[in-house]
């Protein structure tokens, strides 16, 4: 990939109105069961595979590299922290169903600007799991991990679990992180305006020094105080609070020395300082005039003493009619110039499905992606009547060394350009 000017900033053409189709009549069907099993029509997607979504993780690889260049391990922590509060901020107002992958398929993406390459493969259908690889190009760290999505249905909302380790490697540092990402829910999905939160406890463990960071994706609770709060410490090994961090997922994220927070936090419950800084939020969530961008007025109350440690990048300005894509995100299908040429065939820029929904073509998307499944049936038949297990290409099923839990390691090879022998899925 060339510089950060050349990504694409827009898609060839704008969403189709999901208005048109009875949500109803498609999910009455399937109240309490896992979703996985139920073939969605089209409209509900967005123009990428998950094996894309996932490679959003890759935002704000700044802060990776802001970690490797830090001296000190609770900045590291913090940095890493930020980084993983930072790589679920996409989901924001992504309301869109990510395309499944099909099994076998790749995607990568090669940033020079950003330091880093990714491959992933779709390393099993039933569950699905798509594992993948990020690697600095200078030789700072690896990042890699499995998601297993697991999504379930409560008849207002869809609940989405991304069961899977994630593991991030400072090499010059002899350190590694791991964690799992917070449960996200996209709510009203049959009445009213489609809204996401995030909750649940992110537990990110530095099996170098023992220092833990937890936090709490808080759920947004009655009146919508809590929408989209994240809290937390990072602590010791002997359980010694070293900072506190908070803010909110789909804004900024600060760190601030534990007494200093105490002391705010008792002195606002007093009532010695009186701001609703939950007004604005609450507003976005319950109001119908859809997708105004909030103005970028700061809903976090921030403590005197503060550090920053992230701050979102505004979205572009149509991002809205474009299925809420970050830039990143607009960019994730471009086939620059001579990359057919060298990419795995394997690759989600060549599914006609994507190409076809990206394009505006929702009939052809349609029938595409009917197709491609059919095919995907098929060839599963056949391995069945020969007894044949399908192998993985580039990933192989084994332990992950710092959790002991089962995960899918990256075998090597895939940027060497031999593809000879690759499934033909589309």
């Amino acid at each position: 990939a060339g510089g950060e000017e050349e990504t694409e900033t827009s898609l060839p053409a704008p969403m189709f109105s999901r208005n048109t189709i009875s949500v109803f009549s498609i999910l009455k069907k399937c109240i309490g069961q896992e979703l996985s099993k139920i073939t969605m029509p089209i409209v509900f997607n967005e123009p990428l595979s998950f094996l894309q979504r996932i490679t959003e993780y890759m935002e704000h690889t700044y802060l990776i590299n802001r970690a490797c260049s830090l001296s000190d391990s609770t900045e590291r922590m913090q940095a890493v922290a930020a980084f993983a509060v930072s790589a679920v901020a996409s989901q924001w107002e992504r309301t869109g169903k990510p395309f499944n992958p099909l099994l076998g398929e790749t995607y990568e993406l090669i940033r020079e600007e950003q330091g880093f390459r990714l491959v992933s493969e779709q390393v099993s259908h039933h569950p699905p799991v798509s594992a993948f690889h990020a690697e600095s190009l200078v030789g700072d760290f690896v990042f890699h991990g499995s998601i297993y999505p697991k999504l379930k249905f409560w008849g207002k909302s869809v609940e989405a679990e991304p069961k899977g380790t994630i593991t991030l490697e400072l090499l010059k540092h002899n350190e590694t992180y791991t964690w799992t990402n917070p449960t996200c829910c996209v709510h009203n999905i049959i009445l009213g305006k489609l809204w996401i939160e995030q909750y649940g406890t992110v537990e990110i463990l530095n099996h170098s020094t023992g220092d833990k960071c937890v936090l709490n994706f808080k759920p947004c609770g009655m009146f919508g105080k809590e929408l989209h709060t994240v809290e937390g410490y990072i602590q010791d090994k002997s359980k010694k609070k070293l900072c506190v961090i908070y803010g909110k997922w789909t804004e900024c994220m600060w760190s601030v020395d534990p007494q200093v927070y105490e002391s705010q936090k008792k002195s606002e419950k007093k009532g010695d300082v009186h701001f609703d800084r939950n007004k604005p939020e609450v507003d976005r969530a319950v109001n119908d005039d859809a997708d105004d961008m909030p103005d970028v007025q700061e809903t976090v109350s921030v403590v005197p003493g503060s550090t920053l440690l992230w701050r979102i990048d505004p979205r572009p300005a149509h991002s809205s009619t474009m299925y809420n894509f970050t830039n990143f995100a607009m960019s994730l299908n471009e086939l620059e110039p001579g990359m057919e040429g060298i990419l795995a065939p394997t690759d989600c820029r060549f599914r006609p499905d994507i190409k076809a929904m990206e394009n505006g073509n929702m009939d052809e998307a349609s029938q595409e992606k009917e197709r491609l499944e059919e095919k995907q049936r098929a060839a599963r038949k056949e391995r069945a009547k020969s007894n044949q297990e399908w192998s993985t290409r580039w990933f192989q099923s084994g332990t992950n060394p710092y959790t002991g839990s089962q995960d899918w390691i990256y075998s090597g090879g895939y940027f060497n350009r031999n593809y000879r022998n690759l499934p033909d899925i589309y």
